[in-house]
Protein backbone atom coordinates (compact mmCIF):
# COMPACT_ATOMS: atom_id res chain seq x y z
CA UNK A 1 0.00 0.00 0.00
CA UNK A 2 2.80 2.39 0.97
CA UNK A 3 4.81 1.66 -2.69
CA UNK A 4 1.68 2.55 -4.33
CA UNK A 5 1.32 5.97 -2.98
CA UNK A 6 4.97 6.41 -3.25
CA UNK A 7 4.47 5.52 -7.23
CA UNK A 8 1.42 7.57 -7.29
CA UNK A 9 2.87 10.47 -6.11
CA UNK A 10 5.96 10.30 -8.06
CA UNK A 11 3.97 9.94 -10.95
CA UNK A 12 1.52 12.97 -9.89
CA UNK A 13 5.13 15.50 -9.16
CA UNK A 14 7.07 14.48 -12.97
CA UNK A 15 3.44 15.54 -14.30
CA UNK A 16 3.23 18.74 -12.53
CA UNK A 17 7.69 19.54 -12.91
CA UNK A 18 6.81 19.02 -17.04
CA UNK A 19 3.57 21.09 -16.98
CA UNK A 20 4.29 24.12 -19.28
CA UNK A 21 4.01 26.89 -17.32
CA UNK A 22 3.53 30.97 -19.50
CA UNK A 23 2.80 33.96 -17.30
CA UNK A 24 3.10 37.56 -17.63
CA UNK A 25 5.08 39.12 -14.21
CA UNK A 26 5.42 43.10 -13.63
CA UNK A 27 7.48 45.23 -11.57
CA UNK A 28 4.46 46.66 -9.70
CA UNK A 29 0.75 46.99 -9.52
CA UNK A 30 0.31 50.23 -8.58
CA UNK A 31 2.35 53.33 -10.08
CA UNK A 32 2.23 56.91 -10.90
CA UNK A 33 1.51 58.48 -13.98
CA UNK A 34 5.60 59.68 -14.03
CA UNK A 35 6.60 56.15 -13.10
CA UNK A 36 7.91 53.27 -15.60
CA UNK A 37 6.48 49.42 -15.66
CA UNK A 38 8.24 46.25 -16.48
CA UNK A 39 6.57 43.39 -17.65
CA UNK A 40 8.31 40.10 -17.95
CA UNK A 41 6.53 37.48 -19.93
CA UNK A 42 8.13 34.23 -19.26
CA UNK A 43 7.53 30.81 -20.34
CA UNK A 44 9.56 27.35 -18.62
CA UNK A 45 9.52 26.04 -22.39
CA UNK A 46 10.49 27.42 -25.85
CA UNK A 47 8.26 28.30 -27.91
CA UNK A 48 7.42 30.10 -31.40
CA UNK A 49 4.92 33.11 -32.47
CA UNK A 50 5.11 35.21 -29.29
CA UNK A 51 1.96 37.34 -29.68
CA UNK A 52 2.30 40.60 -26.89
CA UNK A 53 -0.72 42.39 -25.87
CA UNK A 54 -1.81 45.68 -27.07
CA UNK A 55 -0.97 47.78 -24.06
CA UNK A 56 -3.92 50.03 -24.03
CA UNK A 57 -3.11 53.18 -21.53
CA UNK A 58 0.89 52.52 -22.43
CA UNK A 59 3.60 53.70 -24.70
CA UNK A 60 6.40 50.89 -24.86
CA UNK A 61 9.75 53.13 -24.41
CA UNK A 62 11.76 49.79 -24.09
CA UNK A 63 11.85 46.20 -25.55
CA UNK A 64 10.76 43.77 -26.43
CA UNK A 65 14.05 42.17 -24.91
CA UNK A 66 14.69 38.76 -25.06
CA UNK A 67 16.29 36.75 -22.28
CA UNK A 68 17.30 32.51 -22.56
CA UNK A 69 18.29 30.51 -18.97
CA UNK A 70 19.29 27.44 -19.80
CA UNK A 71 20.82 25.13 -16.84
CA UNK A 72 21.29 22.13 -15.48
CA UNK A 73 20.78 21.02 -11.51
CA UNK A 74 21.38 17.65 -10.12
CA UNK A 75 21.05 16.32 -14.05
CA UNK A 76 17.72 18.04 -14.42
CA UNK A 77 17.28 20.62 -16.91
CA UNK A 78 15.93 23.90 -16.39
CA UNK A 79 14.99 26.03 -18.98
CA UNK A 80 13.13 30.13 -19.25
CA UNK A 81 12.69 32.05 -21.86
CA UNK A 82 11.31 35.91 -20.87
CA UNK A 83 10.17 38.54 -23.39
CA UNK A 84 10.61 42.02 -21.17
CA UNK A 85 8.90 45.36 -21.81
CA UNK A 86 9.16 48.67 -20.28
CA UNK A 87 6.21 50.98 -20.57
CA UNK A 88 5.31 54.51 -19.55
CA UNK A 89 1.64 55.58 -18.79
CA UNK A 90 -0.29 58.06 -21.07
CA UNK A 91 -2.87 58.71 -18.53
CA UNK A 92 -4.03 57.94 -14.81
CA UNK A 93 -7.08 55.44 -14.49
CA UNK A 94 -7.33 51.49 -14.31
CA UNK A 95 -5.77 49.83 -16.70
CA UNK A 96 -5.91 45.85 -17.53
CA UNK A 97 -2.90 44.44 -19.42
CA UNK A 98 -4.41 41.87 -21.73
CA UNK A 99 -3.34 38.17 -22.54
CA UNK A 100 -0.32 37.50 -24.52
CA UNK A 101 -0.36 34.04 -26.46
CA UNK A 102 2.87 31.84 -27.37
CA UNK A 103 2.48 28.07 -29.32
CA UNK A 104 4.60 26.34 -27.30
CA UNK A 105 4.98 22.36 -29.00
CA UNK A 106 1.65 22.87 -31.03
CA UNK A 107 -0.33 24.55 -28.43
CA UNK A 108 -1.09 27.98 -27.66
CA UNK A 109 -1.32 29.35 -23.79
CA UNK A 110 -1.97 32.73 -22.73
CA UNK A 111 -1.42 34.94 -19.88
CA UNK A 112 -3.55 35.54 -17.24
CA UNK A 113 -4.77 39.63 -17.73
CA UNK A 114 -3.11 42.27 -15.42
CA UNK A 115 -5.23 44.71 -13.75
CA UNK A 116 -3.00 48.03 -13.31
CA UNK A 117 -3.72 51.44 -11.33
CA UNK A 118 -1.68 54.53 -12.40
CA UNK A 119 -2.36 57.45 -9.75
CA UNK A 120 -1.31 60.73 -10.30
CA UNK A 121 2.69 61.99 -10.12
CA UNK A 122 4.49 60.64 -7.38
CA UNK A 123 7.81 62.10 -5.87
CA UNK A 124 10.56 59.60 -7.15
CA UNK A 125 13.02 58.80 -3.94
CA UNK A 126 16.47 60.74 -4.10
CA UNK A 127 18.08 57.86 -3.73
CA UNK A 128 21.64 58.50 -5.01
CA UNK A 129 22.03 54.38 -5.52
CA UNK A 130 19.01 54.57 -7.84
CA UNK A 131 19.31 54.24 -11.44
CA UNK A 132 16.77 55.77 -12.34
CA UNK A 133 16.90 58.80 -9.81
CA UNK A 134 20.45 59.17 -11.60
CA UNK A 135 19.40 59.41 -15.08
CA UNK A 136 16.92 61.76 -14.28
CA UNK A 137 19.09 63.96 -12.00
CA UNK A 138 21.41 64.32 -15.15
CA UNK A 139 20.05 63.44 -18.50
CA UNK A 140 17.89 66.81 -19.38
CA UNK A 141 16.52 67.67 -23.35
CA UNK A 142 16.39 71.49 -24.00
CA UNK A 143 14.91 73.12 -26.85
CA UNK A 144 16.82 76.44 -27.24
CA UNK A 145 14.75 79.26 -29.52
CA UNK A 146 17.14 82.58 -30.94
CA UNK A 147 14.04 84.54 -31.23
CA UNK A 148 11.40 84.32 -29.04
CA UNK A 149 9.40 87.43 -30.66
CA UNK A 150 10.00 87.66 -34.21
CA UNK A 151 8.39 89.34 -36.89
CA UNK A 152 5.99 87.56 -39.58
CA UNK A 153 8.46 85.86 -42.07
CA UNK A 154 11.55 86.59 -39.91
CA UNK A 155 13.97 83.42 -39.73
CA UNK A 156 14.23 81.57 -36.33
CA UNK A 157 16.56 78.87 -35.40
CA UNK A 158 15.30 75.77 -33.06
CA UNK A 159 18.27 74.09 -31.74
CA UNK A 160 17.39 70.82 -29.38
CA UNK A 161 20.50 69.48 -27.11
CA UNK A 162 20.34 66.89 -24.88
CA UNK A 163 22.40 67.65 -21.30
CA UNK A 164 24.53 64.53 -20.13
CA UNK A 165 25.88 64.66 -17.01
CA UNK A 166 29.09 62.67 -15.45
CA UNK A 167 27.60 60.50 -14.03
CA UNK A 168 26.09 58.61 -16.92
CA UNK A 169 26.29 57.84 -20.47
CA UNK A 170 23.59 58.40 -23.33
CA UNK A 171 23.94 55.22 -25.18
CA UNK A 172 20.91 55.60 -27.74
CA UNK A 173 17.75 57.28 -28.07
CA UNK A 174 14.27 56.59 -29.64
CA UNK A 175 11.90 59.49 -30.86
CA UNK A 176 8.96 58.97 -28.58
CA UNK A 177 6.59 62.53 -30.38
CA UNK A 178 8.29 64.31 -32.87
CA UNK A 179 7.22 68.06 -32.82
CA UNK A 180 4.87 69.94 -34.66
CA UNK A 181 5.61 73.03 -36.52
CA UNK A 182 1.81 74.29 -37.32
CA UNK A 183 1.87 77.85 -38.88
CA UNK A 184 5.53 77.92 -39.16
CA UNK A 185 7.27 77.23 -43.09
CA UNK A 186 9.99 75.21 -41.61
CA UNK A 187 13.94 73.91 -43.00
CA UNK A 188 15.75 70.94 -40.85
CA UNK A 189 19.24 71.51 -40.88
CA UNK A 190 21.61 68.17 -41.52
CA UNK A 191 23.98 67.46 -38.54
CA UNK A 192 26.39 64.73 -39.47
CA UNK A 193 28.15 64.33 -36.89
CA UNK A 194 27.19 64.24 -32.76
CA UNK A 195 30.13 65.40 -31.22
CA UNK A 196 29.95 66.25 -27.35
CA UNK A 197 30.66 69.90 -26.20
CA UNK A 198 30.92 71.68 -22.69
CA UNK A 199 27.84 73.66 -21.39
CA UNK A 200 26.25 75.03 -18.91
CA UNK A 201 22.84 73.89 -17.82
CA UNK A 202 20.88 75.44 -14.58
CA UNK A 203 24.15 76.66 -13.19
CA UNK A 204 26.09 72.97 -13.48
CA UNK A 205 28.24 71.62 -16.02
CA UNK A 206 27.77 69.04 -18.59
CA UNK A 207 28.40 67.58 -21.70
CA UNK A 208 25.50 68.39 -24.08
CA UNK A 209 24.84 66.69 -27.97
CA UNK A 210 23.21 68.95 -30.70
CA UNK A 211 20.47 66.55 -31.69
CA UNK A 212 18.27 68.37 -34.24
CA UNK A 213 18.17 71.85 -35.63
CA UNK A 214 15.22 73.68 -37.25
CA UNK A 215 14.73 76.86 -38.93
CA UNK A 216 11.31 78.20 -38.80
CA UNK A 217 9.21 81.15 -40.84
CA UNK A 218 6.55 82.09 -39.03
CA UNK A 219 3.45 82.17 -41.89
CA UNK A 220 1.32 84.04 -39.40
CA UNK A 221 1.07 86.69 -36.73
CA UNK A 222 0.35 86.16 -32.90
CA UNK A 223 1.10 83.48 -30.26
CA UNK A 224 2.57 80.33 -32.24
CA UNK A 225 3.24 76.69 -30.30
CA UNK A 226 5.88 74.52 -31.15
CA UNK A 227 4.80 71.08 -29.86
CA UNK A 228 7.34 69.20 -27.93
CA UNK A 229 10.13 66.57 -28.91
CA UNK A 230 10.25 64.03 -26.48
CA UNK A 231 12.57 60.91 -26.57
CA UNK A 232 13.22 57.61 -24.72
CA UNK A 233 16.96 57.68 -23.72
CA UNK A 234 18.86 54.58 -22.80
CA UNK A 235 21.74 54.92 -20.83
CA UNK A 236 24.29 53.50 -18.72
CA UNK A 237 24.81 54.86 -14.71
CA UNK A 238 27.77 54.47 -13.01
CA UNK A 239 27.54 52.50 -9.87
CA UNK A 240 29.21 52.07 -6.39
CA UNK A 241 30.28 48.69 -7.20
CA UNK A 242 33.24 47.77 -8.92
CA UNK A 243 34.28 44.40 -10.59
CA UNK A 244 37.24 42.09 -10.26
CA UNK A 245 39.62 44.37 -12.06
CA UNK A 246 38.96 47.36 -10.36
CA UNK A 247 36.56 49.00 -12.88
CA UNK A 248 33.40 50.57 -12.28
CA UNK A 249 30.19 48.73 -12.82
CA UNK A 250 27.44 50.16 -14.78
CA UNK A 251 23.48 49.99 -14.47
CA UNK A 252 21.47 50.00 -17.45
CA UNK A 253 18.36 52.43 -17.13
CA UNK A 254 15.48 54.17 -19.72
CA UNK A 255 14.78 58.06 -19.45
CA UNK A 256 12.22 60.02 -21.01
CA UNK A 257 12.83 63.52 -21.32
CA UNK A 258 10.96 66.33 -23.39
CA UNK A 259 12.06 69.47 -24.28
CA UNK A 260 8.62 71.05 -23.26
CA UNK A 261 6.31 73.42 -25.35
CA UNK A 262 7.52 76.68 -26.41
CA UNK A 263 5.70 79.53 -27.21
CA UNK A 264 6.56 82.33 -29.63
CA UNK A 265 4.81 85.77 -30.15
CA UNK A 266 4.82 86.71 -33.93
CA UNK A 267 5.05 90.72 -34.34
CA UNK A 268 2.93 91.84 -37.42
CA UNK A 269 4.49 93.79 -39.95
CA UNK A 270 3.82 97.38 -39.65
CA UNK A 271 0.78 98.84 -41.64
CA UNK A 272 2.16 102.00 -41.83
CA UNK A 273 4.49 102.76 -45.00
CA UNK A 274 3.48 99.54 -46.46
CA UNK A 275 3.48 99.92 -50.30
CA UNK A 276 0.97 98.83 -52.56
CA UNK A 277 2.91 96.27 -54.83
CA UNK A 278 4.71 94.44 -51.37
CA UNK A 279 4.03 90.53 -51.67
CA UNK A 280 5.50 89.83 -48.12
CA UNK A 281 8.99 89.90 -48.64
CA UNK A 282 11.16 90.14 -45.25
CA UNK A 283 14.78 90.56 -45.36
CA UNK A 284 17.79 92.36 -47.07
CA UNK A 285 17.90 92.05 -51.14
CA UNK A 286 19.13 93.68 -54.39
CA UNK A 287 16.57 93.62 -57.13
CA UNK A 288 17.55 94.20 -61.16
CA UNK A 289 15.93 93.48 -64.43
CA UNK A 290 18.43 92.25 -67.15
CA UNK A 291 18.30 91.07 -71.22
CA UNK A 292 20.52 88.92 -72.87
CA UNK A 293 20.49 91.33 -75.97
CA UNK A 294 19.68 94.74 -76.33
CA UNK A 295 19.92 94.63 -80.63
CA UNK A 296 18.22 91.96 -82.24
CA UNK A 297 16.14 91.19 -85.57
CA UNK A 298 12.70 91.17 -85.80
CA UNK A 299 11.30 87.33 -85.27
CA UNK A 300 14.46 86.51 -82.85
CA UNK A 301 14.04 86.27 -79.01
CA UNK A 302 15.65 87.48 -76.38
CA UNK A 303 15.53 86.53 -72.51
CA UNK A 304 14.50 89.07 -69.87
CA UNK A 305 15.07 88.41 -66.02
CA UNK A 306 13.63 89.45 -63.40
CA UNK A 307 16.10 88.95 -60.24
CA UNK A 308 15.97 89.52 -56.48
CA UNK A 309 19.19 88.03 -54.69
CA UNK A 310 19.90 88.44 -50.85
CA UNK A 311 18.96 87.38 -47.24
CA UNK A 312 15.83 86.41 -45.96
CA UNK A 313 11.76 84.50 -47.12
CA UNK A 314 13.02 84.09 -50.93
CA UNK A 315 10.87 81.24 -51.19
CA UNK A 316 7.73 83.07 -49.52
CA UNK A 317 7.17 85.98 -51.91
CA UNK A 318 5.97 86.17 -55.56
CA UNK A 319 8.22 88.32 -57.90
CA UNK A 320 7.04 91.56 -59.75
CA UNK A 321 5.73 91.01 -63.20
CA UNK A 322 7.39 92.54 -66.62
CA UNK A 323 5.50 94.39 -68.62
CA UNK A 324 6.34 95.45 -72.46
CA UNK A 325 5.12 97.01 -75.61
CA UNK A 326 2.25 95.21 -77.29
CA UNK A 327 4.59 95.01 -80.69
CA UNK A 328 6.42 92.77 -78.18
CA UNK A 329 5.52 88.87 -77.96
CA UNK A 330 6.47 87.99 -73.91
CA UNK A 331 5.59 84.25 -73.20
CA UNK A 332 5.18 82.67 -69.37
CA UNK A 333 7.84 82.95 -67.21
CA UNK A 334 10.46 80.02 -66.38
CA UNK A 335 11.12 80.21 -62.25
CA UNK A 336 14.32 79.36 -61.05
CA UNK A 337 15.70 79.06 -57.32
CA UNK A 338 19.31 78.78 -56.56
CA UNK A 339 18.60 79.47 -52.02
CA UNK A 340 20.45 77.61 -49.32
CA UNK A 341 18.89 77.38 -45.86
CA UNK A 342 21.66 77.68 -43.21
CA UNK A 343 20.98 78.59 -39.04
CA UNK A 344 20.64 82.02 -40.30
CA UNK A 345 17.81 81.35 -42.88
CA UNK A 346 17.90 81.15 -46.27
CA UNK A 347 19.97 83.17 -48.50
CA UNK A 348 20.88 82.57 -52.38
CA UNK A 349 18.41 84.39 -55.41
CA UNK A 350 15.35 84.20 -57.18
CA UNK A 351 14.30 84.44 -61.05
CA UNK A 352 11.96 84.51 -63.45
CA UNK A 353 13.13 84.51 -66.76
CA UNK A 354 10.53 85.56 -69.76
CA UNK A 355 11.38 84.88 -73.39
CA UNK A 356 10.75 88.15 -75.60
CA UNK A 357 10.20 87.85 -79.50
CA UNK A 358 9.51 91.46 -81.30
CA UNK A 359 7.52 91.56 -84.38
CA UNK A 360 8.89 94.76 -86.33
CA UNK A 361 11.68 96.93 -86.71
CA UNK A 362 12.00 100.13 -83.82
CA UNK A 363 13.28 101.23 -80.42
CA UNK A 364 11.00 99.25 -78.23
CA UNK A 365 11.12 100.31 -74.18
CA UNK A 366 11.19 97.76 -70.90
CA UNK A 367 9.27 100.12 -68.76
CA UNK A 368 10.88 99.96 -64.95
CA UNK A 369 9.56 98.16 -62.17
CA UNK A 370 9.52 98.24 -58.75
CA UNK A 371 10.06 95.63 -55.97
CA UNK A 372 9.00 96.80 -52.27
CA UNK A 373 10.11 94.39 -48.83
CA UNK A 374 10.55 94.90 -45.27
CA UNK A 375 13.67 95.82 -44.22
CA UNK A 376 14.70 93.89 -40.75
CA UNK A 377 17.65 95.85 -39.60
CA UNK A 378 15.86 99.19 -40.08
CA UNK A 379 12.61 97.49 -39.27
CA UNK A 380 11.11 100.09 -42.47
CA UNK A 381 9.88 98.89 -45.47
CA UNK A 382 12.28 100.00 -48.93
CA UNK A 383 11.71 100.18 -52.67
CA UNK A 384 13.93 98.84 -55.51
CA UNK A 385 13.04 100.00 -58.58
CA UNK A 386 15.24 98.55 -62.22
CA UNK A 387 16.47 100.93 -64.74
CA UNK A 388 14.54 101.44 -68.00
CA UNK A 389 15.84 99.15 -70.83
CA UNK A 390 15.62 99.65 -74.84
CA UNK A 391 15.34 96.63 -77.04
CA UNK A 392 16.60 97.76 -80.89
CA UNK A 393 14.93 95.74 -83.39
CA UNK A 394 17.27 96.12 -86.79
CA UNK A 395 15.78 94.46 -89.16
CA UNK A 396 12.66 93.02 -90.08
CA UNK A 397 8.49 94.10 -91.33
CA UNK A 398 8.53 97.94 -90.59
CA UNK A 399 4.57 98.94 -89.22
CA UNK A 400 3.20 101.54 -91.83
CA UNK A 401 0.91 102.92 -88.51
CA UNK A 402 3.96 102.99 -86.03
CA UNK A 403 4.01 106.12 -84.50
CA UNK A 404 7.56 107.59 -83.00
CA UNK A 405 8.23 109.48 -80.43
CA UNK A 406 10.62 112.39 -81.27
CA UNK A 407 11.69 112.63 -77.82
CA UNK A 408 12.24 108.88 -76.92
CA UNK A 409 12.88 108.35 -80.62
CA UNK A 410 10.87 104.95 -79.77
CA UNK A 411 8.02 103.15 -81.83
CA UNK A 412 5.43 103.19 -79.62
CA UNK A 413 1.37 101.69 -81.03
CA UNK A 414 1.08 99.51 -83.95
CA UNK A 415 -1.03 97.20 -85.73
CA UNK A 416 -0.06 94.37 -85.48
CA UNK A 417 0.30 92.24 -88.82
CA UNK A 418 1.60 88.82 -89.28
CA UNK A 419 4.50 87.23 -91.60
CA UNK A 420 5.29 83.36 -93.00
CA UNK A 421 8.44 84.38 -90.46
CA UNK A 422 6.93 85.23 -87.43
CA UNK A 423 7.97 82.09 -85.46
CA UNK A 424 11.81 82.13 -87.39
CA UNK A 425 13.67 82.10 -84.05
CA UNK A 426 11.96 78.24 -83.16
CA UNK A 427 12.68 75.60 -84.93
CA UNK A 428 10.01 74.14 -86.73
CA UNK A 429 11.22 71.05 -88.58
CA UNK A 430 10.41 67.91 -85.99
CA UNK A 431 13.08 65.55 -87.93
CA UNK A 432 11.57 62.82 -88.32
CA UNK A 433 12.86 59.68 -89.42
CA UNK A 434 11.17 56.38 -91.17
CA UNK A 435 10.03 54.04 -88.75
CA UNK A 436 10.28 51.18 -91.57
CA UNK A 437 11.66 47.84 -91.01
CA UNK A 438 14.92 47.22 -92.34
CA UNK A 439 16.65 43.67 -92.84
CA UNK A 440 18.87 42.51 -90.51
CA UNK A 441 21.14 40.15 -92.53
CA UNK A 442 24.30 41.62 -94.19
CA UNK A 443 24.09 44.68 -91.50
CA UNK A 444 26.95 45.62 -88.98
CA UNK A 445 25.26 43.98 -86.53
CA UNK A 446 25.13 41.46 -87.75
CA UNK A 447 28.37 40.45 -88.94
CA UNK A 448 29.65 41.64 -85.26
CA UNK A 449 27.45 39.17 -83.61
CA UNK A 450 28.44 36.89 -86.00
CA UNK A 451 32.09 37.22 -85.06
CA UNK A 452 31.59 37.61 -81.05
CA UNK A 453 32.18 33.57 -80.27
CA UNK A 454 35.72 33.87 -81.64
CA UNK A 455 36.35 36.83 -79.63
CA UNK A 456 35.19 35.60 -76.22
CA UNK A 457 36.91 32.14 -76.70
CA UNK A 458 40.59 33.15 -75.82
CA UNK A 459 39.09 35.41 -73.14
CA UNK A 460 37.75 32.57 -71.70
CA UNK A 461 41.12 30.46 -71.85
CA UNK A 462 42.70 33.36 -70.29
CA UNK A 463 40.77 33.86 -67.52
CA UNK A 464 40.69 29.63 -67.01
CA UNK A 465 44.33 29.60 -66.58
CA UNK A 466 44.94 32.36 -64.73
CA UNK A 467 42.03 31.05 -62.17
CA UNK A 468 43.98 27.43 -61.98
CA UNK A 469 47.21 29.61 -61.23
CA UNK A 470 45.41 31.25 -58.35
CA UNK A 471 44.48 27.78 -57.27
CA UNK A 472 47.66 26.16 -56.94
CA UNK A 473 48.85 29.00 -55.18
CA UNK A 474 48.30 27.76 -51.83
CA UNK A 475 50.18 30.10 -49.39
CA UNK A 476 48.66 32.96 -51.84
CA UNK A 477 45.17 31.87 -51.40
CA UNK A 478 45.62 31.71 -47.66
CA UNK A 479 46.86 35.02 -47.03
CA UNK A 480 43.48 36.49 -49.64
CA UNK A 481 41.09 34.36 -47.49
CA UNK A 482 42.13 35.92 -44.00
CA UNK A 483 42.61 39.09 -45.36
CA UNK A 484 38.88 39.12 -46.69
CA UNK A 485 37.86 38.14 -43.31
CA UNK A 486 39.45 41.18 -41.43
CA UNK A 487 38.32 43.11 -43.64
CA UNK A 488 34.71 41.43 -43.21
CA UNK A 489 35.07 40.72 -39.17
CA UNK A 490 36.36 44.79 -39.02
CA UNK A 491 33.07 45.86 -41.29
CA UNK A 492 31.26 43.32 -38.71
CA UNK A 493 32.58 45.29 -35.92
CA UNK A 494 31.48 48.80 -36.95
CA UNK A 495 28.34 47.30 -37.74
CA UNK A 496 28.17 45.98 -34.26
CA UNK A 497 29.08 49.53 -32.24
CA UNK A 498 26.80 50.03 -29.52
CA UNK A 499 26.30 46.07 -29.11
CA UNK A 500 29.43 45.51 -26.42
CA UNK A 501 29.60 41.74 -26.80
CA UNK A 502 29.03 41.85 -30.59
CA UNK A 503 31.17 44.20 -30.90
CA UNK A 504 34.57 43.19 -29.11
CA UNK A 505 33.81 39.73 -30.48
CA UNK A 506 33.82 40.79 -34.51
CA UNK A 507 37.12 43.12 -33.67
CA UNK A 508 39.31 40.40 -31.53
CA UNK A 509 38.71 38.07 -34.65
CA UNK A 510 39.15 40.87 -37.25
CA UNK A 511 42.72 41.64 -35.88
CA UNK A 512 43.93 37.83 -35.60
CA UNK A 513 42.75 37.44 -39.15
CA UNK A 514 44.46 40.54 -40.34
CA UNK A 515 47.61 39.29 -38.68
CA UNK A 516 47.10 35.88 -39.81
CA UNK A 517 47.41 37.31 -43.17
CA UNK A 518 50.41 39.43 -42.96
CA UNK A 519 52.24 37.12 -40.89
CA UNK A 520 51.24 33.94 -42.43
CA UNK A 521 51.18 32.48 -39.25
CA UNK A 522 48.60 29.73 -37.70
CA UNK A 523 45.79 30.97 -35.31
CA UNK A 524 47.53 28.31 -32.89
CA UNK A 525 50.84 29.96 -33.02
CA UNK A 526 49.02 33.65 -31.29
CA UNK A 527 50.12 35.30 -28.08
CA UNK A 528 51.11 38.79 -27.25
CA UNK A 529 54.57 37.98 -26.94
CA UNK A 530 54.70 35.70 -30.06
CA UNK A 531 53.15 38.90 -31.55
CA UNK A 532 55.63 41.24 -30.57
CA UNK A 533 58.62 39.02 -31.76
CA UNK A 534 57.24 38.56 -34.96
CA UNK A 535 56.17 42.32 -35.57
CA UNK A 536 59.75 43.58 -34.25
CA UNK A 537 61.18 41.04 -36.92
CA UNK A 538 59.26 42.81 -39.46
CA UNK A 539 60.42 46.29 -37.86
CA UNK A 540 57.19 47.47 -37.19
CA UNK A 541 57.31 50.46 -33.89
CA UNK A 542 57.08 50.00 -30.31
CA UNK A 543 54.20 52.38 -30.14
CA UNK A 544 52.07 50.43 -32.84
CA UNK A 545 52.74 46.93 -31.67
CA UNK A 546 52.03 47.92 -28.16
CA UNK A 547 48.79 49.79 -29.62
CA UNK A 548 47.83 46.39 -31.31
CA UNK A 549 48.44 43.83 -28.24
CA UNK A 550 46.85 46.55 -26.34
CA UNK A 551 43.63 46.78 -28.62
CA UNK A 552 43.84 42.47 -27.67
CA UNK A 553 43.72 43.15 -24.13
CA UNK A 554 40.74 45.29 -24.35
CA UNK A 555 38.79 42.44 -26.18
CA UNK A 556 39.52 40.52 -23.39
CA UNK A 557 38.64 42.74 -20.70
CA UNK A 558 35.26 43.75 -22.58
CA UNK A 559 33.89 40.24 -21.73
CA UNK A 560 34.03 40.98 -17.80
CA UNK A 561 33.69 44.69 -17.57
CA UNK A 562 31.07 47.29 -19.43
CA UNK A 563 31.99 49.32 -22.13
CA UNK A 564 30.65 52.84 -23.29
CA UNK A 565 29.78 53.66 -27.00
CA UNK A 566 32.27 56.33 -26.92
CA UNK A 567 34.99 53.85 -25.82
CA UNK A 568 33.47 51.39 -28.91
CA UNK A 569 33.93 54.04 -31.00
CA UNK A 570 37.31 54.64 -29.61
CA UNK A 571 38.64 51.32 -29.69
CA UNK A 572 37.18 50.79 -33.18
CA UNK A 573 39.05 53.98 -34.96
CA UNK A 574 42.31 52.85 -33.19
CA UNK A 575 42.04 49.64 -35.05
CA UNK A 576 41.62 51.38 -38.31
CA UNK A 577 44.16 53.61 -37.41
CA UNK A 578 46.81 50.50 -36.19
CA UNK A 579 46.16 48.46 -39.38
CA UNK A 580 46.94 51.31 -41.67
CA UNK A 581 50.34 52.11 -39.41
CA UNK A 582 51.14 48.31 -39.70
CA UNK A 583 50.55 48.20 -43.29
CA UNK A 584 52.97 51.00 -43.79
CA UNK A 585 55.30 49.80 -42.09
CA UNK A 586 55.42 46.44 -43.10
CA UNK A 587 56.68 45.89 -47.08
Amino acid sequence: MIRNLFIAFFLVSTALSAQVKFEAKVSKKKLGVNERLRIDFVMNKDGDNFTPPSFQGFKIIGGPNQAVSNSWTNGKRTFSKTYTYFLAPLKRGKFTIKQATIEIEGETYKTLPVPITVTAAVEIPKDPNDPNYIAEENIHLVAEVSNSKPYLNEPITVTYKLYVGPYVNARDYDVLDSPKYNDFWSQNIEIKRYTPERGVYEGKQYNYYVLKRVVLYPQKSGKLSIQPLSLNVSVDVATNRRDFFGGRIYSQAQKTVTAGKRTINVKPLPEAGKPDNFTGAVGDFTFKVTTTKSELNANESLQAKVEVSGKGNLKLFNLPKLNVPSSLEIYEPEHDESVRTNLSGMRGKIADSYTIVPQYQGKYPIPTISFSYFDLNTESYKTLTSDELIVNVLEGPTNASAVEDPKTNTTTKQVVTTSNSQFRSFKLSPNLQSMARQDFFGTRSFYMLLLLPFLIIPIALFIGKKKRQMENDVEGNKVRKANRLAKRYLSEAKKALGTKESFYEALERALHNYLKAKLKIETSEFSKEKIQELLGQRNVSFNTTDGFVSLLKSCEFARYTPASGEAMKQDYQKAVEVISQIDKQIS
